[in-house]
C-alpha cells in the first residue's frame, strides 16, 4: 500500500509512501487517496488530518507519468469543456471533507502535489522545502494547479512559479514569507510541527471547527468555482499533444535556479 492511514488521538495521519518515486501518484494512489478522505467523513474519532510525504526528499511530485502511461493513457472527452484529470479528486475538499487538514511538507512539492496543498487548511515545511510547477517547460497548461495556489498566494509569485516551470524553485523561506507557508520547522520536524497544531484543533468542540472551516472556505469558493470551471478548455487548447510532451520531459536538464527571495 502507497498510501498510508494513521489514527491517533485524534488525528489522521495521511502519508504518501512512495519514496523511491518522489511520492509521485500512480492512478491507484489517487483513487486511494480519494477513498481515505471519504472514509474520514463518517470516522467520529478523527478530527483533524495531516497529509506528508515519506522519505524527507519530496512531499510529492505530481503524477507518475511512467506508471500511468503503463497503466494505458487516462481516455479524454472529445470536446475542450470537459476533461478526465486523475488528480481533480485527491484533496479533503473534493472529497467533502470539512474537518482541519495540515499539510506537513519536506523537501520537493511541484505540479500535481498543488491539488492536495490547495485543499488543505495551512502549510508547515522547512527552509529546505521546494516548491516549483514544471507544466510549461514539458508543453503543458499549469491550469488547476495554478488556480488552486492563486488562492494561497500573491498573484506575482504564483505567475512567476507557473510560468518559469522548471527553471526555478521557490525555497521553503521564501514561500513562509509570501504566505504560502505557515509555519518553517526544523529539518525533519515538519510532521511533528503539523501534528502539535492538530492535536489542537482534535481537542475542540468538531462542530465549532468545522463550521470555521466551512466558512472560511466560503469566502473563497466563489473566485474558485469560477476559475475552475475555465480550465478544461484552456488546458484542451494549450497543451502540446502528448508525444511531444514525454519528448521533453525525457530531454529535460537539471539547470533549476533557487528562488529564496
Amino acid at each position: 500500500m502507497t498510501i498510508r492511514l494513521e489514527r491517533q488521538d485524534g488525528v489522521a495521519t495521511v502519508t504518501l509512501d512512495r519514496p523511491q518515486k518522489h511520492n509521485a501518484l500512480d492512478l491507484a494512489d489517487a483513487a486511494a487517496l480519494s477513498r481515505i478522505w471519504r472514509a474520514l467523513r463518517t470516522d467520529g474519532s478523527v478530527r483533524a488530518a495531516v497529509v506528508t510525504g515519506a522519505g524527507g526528499r519530496a512531499f510529492c511530485t505530481g503524477v507518475d507519468r511512467a506508471a500511468v502511461a503503463e497503466e494505458g493513457a487516462v481516455p479524454q472527452p472529445h470536446a475542450p469543456f470537459a476533461i478526465e484529470d486523475p488528480l481533480l479528486s485527491i484533496g479533503p475538499k473534493s472529497n467533502d471533507l470539512w474537518i482541519p487538514v495540515v499539510a506537513a511538507v519536506e523537501g520537493m512539492a511541484c505540479g500535481g502535489a498543488f491539488y492536495l496543498l490547495s485543499e488543505v487548511e495551512f502549510l508547515v515545511a522547512t527552509e529546505e522545502s521546494a516548491f516549483f510547477d514544471p507544466h510549461t517547460s514539458y508543453g503543458m497548461v499549469s491550469a488547476y494547479e495554478a488556480m488552486g495556489m492563486a488562492q494561497r498566494m500573491p498573484f506575482g509569485e504564483v505567475a512567476r512559479m507557473a510560468l518559469m516551470g522548471a527553471a526555478e524553485r521557490i525555497s521553503g523561506r521564501r514561500a513562509y514569507e509570501t504566505g504560502l507557508v505557515s509555519e518553517l520547522a526544523p529539518v525533519g520536524g515538519a510532521l511533528q510541527a503539523a501534528l502539535r497544531c492538530t492535536r489542537v484543533l482534535a481537542s475542540y468542540p468538531s462542530g465549532a471547527v468545522q463550521g470555521t472551516v466551512r466558512a472560511v472556505w466560503a469566502a473563497r469558493e466563489a473566485a474558485r468555482s469560477q476559475a475552475m470551471a475555465q480550465a478544461p478548455p484552456l488546458i484542451a487548447l494549450g497543451n502540446l499533444p502528448p508525444q511531444q510532451q514525454a519528448e521533453l520531459f525525457r530531454g529535460r536538464r537539471d539547470s533549476t535556479a533557487f528562488r529564496t527571495r
